[in-house]
């Protein structure tokens, strides 16, 4: 969930080891996100370049591409949306599902924002400051809305492509990029998991009668 998780690569201990080959892609990845961070830190976004980022990666031009389609998806991209969605599925089947949800999302903070916080904040803010970065995070939205809907259609029994699921789909995915944009709004001060209890809390009970 690119929304709100670092990008980052890690394996858990209790899934199969991976092959080497599928291991080297790994690597070539992180390698190529690493050489994007520290260059956008040092220059900027927009100052940075493929070019750059394959040389600091040790990697070809082409390469950075066929891994990461725009500079954009190098920031965005991260591979936690089916270790969440393993996550979803092994709750208790009698939980309900408001609960079974807050569960994974903390979880899928802690997998990302808490073990990497200063990519956290910097794709936070990037997100804000950087238009073409915005748009992207966006566009990857739907992907992540489908993986969802299924999820819920899997966890409830609704069907996944019916307009209910799809419009609560979309409204989680939706708040969790404002609260994203609104964390580096605020110069990342508050504690991401508490701002994700007051999203969860909106979604699940409505807009609170006082504000905050």
């Amino acid at each position: 969930m690119s929304v709100m998780t670092a990008a980052r690569s890690t394996t858990p201990a209790d899934r199969p080891q991976l092959g080497l080959r599928e291991r080297k892609k790994i690597k070539t990845r992180e390698a190529i996100r690493a050489a994007t961070y520290a260059l956008v830190e040092r220059q900027g976004y927009d100052a940075t370049t493929i070019e750059q980022i394959a040389d600091r990666a040790e990697v070809s031009p082409s390469t950075v591409f066929r891994y990461f389609p725009t500079k954009e998806d190098i920031v965005l991209t991260d591979e936690w949306d089916p270790v969440i969605l393993a996550e979803l599925r092994t709750r208790p089947a009698d939980e309900p599902w408001p609960a079974s949800l807050r569960y994974v999302m903390h979880r899928a903070v802690q997998l990302g924002m808490n073990e990497d916080p200063e990519v956290s904040r910097l794709r936070t803010r990037l997100m804000v400051d950087v238009p073409a970065v915005r748009s992207r995070m966006m566009e990857s939205m739907s992907s992540t809305g489908r993986m969802l809907c299924q999820a819920i259609g899997e966890r409830t029994g609704r069907d996944p492509d019916g307009l209910e699921v799809r419009v609560y789909a979309m409204s989680l995915i939706g708040g969790l990029m404002e609260t994203s944009m609104y964390w580096a709004e605020n110069g990342h001060r508050e504690d991401f998991e508490d701002l994700l209890d007051r999203t969860l809390d909106v979604l699940e009970n409505g807009l609170p009668a006082e504000n905050r």
